[in-house]
């Protein structure tokens, strides 16, 4: 294949990296990414296993000199987020991303990048090439469906698993290591409307252009979330016209991303009095935005009729629930300053046959926050007359006061880069937490180079970051 990354170090990395990006990934898609590593395996005469939820475990021998060392373990995700921009045309299942350099920078050409957590799989096939140095016995586990609940991790067979030091390349900054991680649960909160036949004007109302983000990584950094800008308009136009009706409603497409675009369609009783309602509405949305959001937009033009419109008291309710779910950062964490606590993301919005979902998030590092944000939910479902369904709970990972292999990072850092590398503990949920619910006795960090806006089609991986820190993993691997 032709490469698009040329003249960087480590060009192994860069390489295999532009070799996976060729192969689609989606969540529960992983089918082709696990047959690649598996063949991969297979022509290095490398131990492998592979299980039905397409988990791949590729064992290497210890380098020379290395043999007498206890194992260690690295692992990431191969699935990504499949976000893209309204006005690119992509295939996430059949096509390949499109990769460009922009500086410093690789990014996807109006897609998500994918280097969460691609870079990781790129490294760890480098490692096991022999193209990263010397090392101890190492055990790669590259798992599955990791952004929609970490289900390969929970499904994986841990009894394959020899080492008790796990490296986990999921992270995205440079120097820092993280040692912890929230848990956290998927919810749907389900309206079952009535609908009658469509009367009135059609009208059409877009939410564009918001920066987006990690729903756990980016919940505090005041970025707006267009699922619930579309539920300020709308009520504020409900206030106004009362017997405006919602047709259907579209917004977002992750559970684990902030929504960038939202849109309505509506039957209204005045297009040129319900669009000047939202556009006063917008202008005072856009003045309330932060930086990020700079590049929002609202649509509101004419629409074709449609069939049916939801009833009054359904379209109310629906939106009601969209303007009320309380959204972002619930609380802050009283031990660790500027650590997120407990939050929530209201993801996604979809409409089918009058039956519209909606599609939360809720992250913890408390086990006891997480029980109250299911029950709030349930509250608010029970009082506008929808079904709650929760699912996809996975723990926390607790902080250690005590961990060689941080100890060893660190100092692995500082032998690289003359500088001191930072702990901290994170608001986003890593498979760190359910590994180590399965083998208590791990010993684990995790790490990664830096990348900017994961989640987003302006996600972006530091080429000089790679570097630096592929040099650090090769010299944690030497001192183990």
């Amino acid at each position: 294949m032709e490469y698009v990354i040329q003249h960087k170090q480590p060009e192994a990395v860069f390489r295999f990296f532009e070799e996976i990006s060729a192969i689609p990934r989606p969540s529960y898609h992983e089918e082709k990414i696990a047959d690649y590593l598996v063949a991969f395996a297979k022509a290095r005469g490398l131990w492998v296993v592979r299980d039905e939820l397409h988990n791949v475990l590729i064992k290497a021998p210890a380098t020379e000199g290395f043999a007498d060392r206890a194992p260690v373990l690295l692992q990431g995700h191969t699935d990504m987020v499949c976000e893209k921009n309204a006005d690119v045309e992509h295939d996430f299942l059949h096509d390949p991303l499109k990769l460009y350099v922009d500086g410093d920078l690789l990014r996807a050409r109006g897609t998500t990048l994918g280097a969460d957590n691609g870079i990781a799989v790129a490294m760890m096939l480098a490692l096991l090439d022999g193209a990263l140095g010397a090392h101890p016995p190492v055990e790669c586990l590259f798992t599955t469906a990791e952004e929609v609940g970490l289900n390969g991790a929970e499904g994986f067979d841990y009894r394959h698993i020899d080492a008790r030091r796990m490296v986990n390349l999921d992270s995205e900054a440079l120097g820092w290591v993280t040692a912890g991680c929230a848990g956290g649960i998927r919810s749907d909160l389900v309206l079952h409307a009535k609908t009658e036949l469509f009367s009135g004007e059609a009208l059409s109302v877009s939410v564009t252009g918001l920066m987006g983000g990690h729903s756990g990584e980016n919940i505090n950094s005041g970025r707006a979330n267009a699922n619930k800008l579309m539920g300020r308009l709308l009520d504020a136009l409900l206030r106004e016209l009362p017997d405006t009706r919602l047709v259907t409603l579209a917004g977002g497409s992750k559970d684990n991303a902030i929504p960038r675009e939202c849109r309505a369609w509506l039957a209204v009783s005045s297009v040129e009095a319900a669009s000047s309602i939202l556009e006063e509405e917008g202008m005072r949305v856009a003045e309330a935005l932060s930086a990020d959001d700079r590049g929002f937009s609202l649509t509101v033009e004419s629409g074709e009729p449609a069939a049916v419109m939801l009833s009054g008291e359904d379209t109310r309710r629906a939106v009601s629930l969209l303007h009320t779910a309380r959204n972002g950062v619930m609380a802050m964490s009283e031990d660790i300053p500027g650590l997120v606590e407990t939050s929530r993301n209201l993801g996604v919005v979809t409409a089918e046959d009058a039956t519209l979902t909606f599609v939360f998030s809720s992250r913890s590092s408390k086990e006891s926050a997480l029980d109250g944000s299911v029950e709030e939910l349930d509250a608010l479902a029970s009082s506008l007359g929808c079904t709650a369904r929760h699912y996809s709970r996975y723990p926390g990972w607790e902080y250690a006061k005590v961990s060689p292999l941080r100890d060893a990072y660190l100092r692995a850092f500082r032998d690289v880069t003359g500088r001191d590398a930072a702990v901290n503990v994170i608001h986003a949920g890593l498979e760190c937490g359910i590994i180590c619910s399965k083998l208590p006795d791990m010993d684990v960090i995790s790490i990664g180079p830096s990348m900017h806006d994961i989640h987003s089609p302006d996600e972006a991986l530091e080429l000089s970051s790679t570097e630096t820190f592929c040099q650090t993993l090769m010299r944690l691997m030497e001192i183990l």
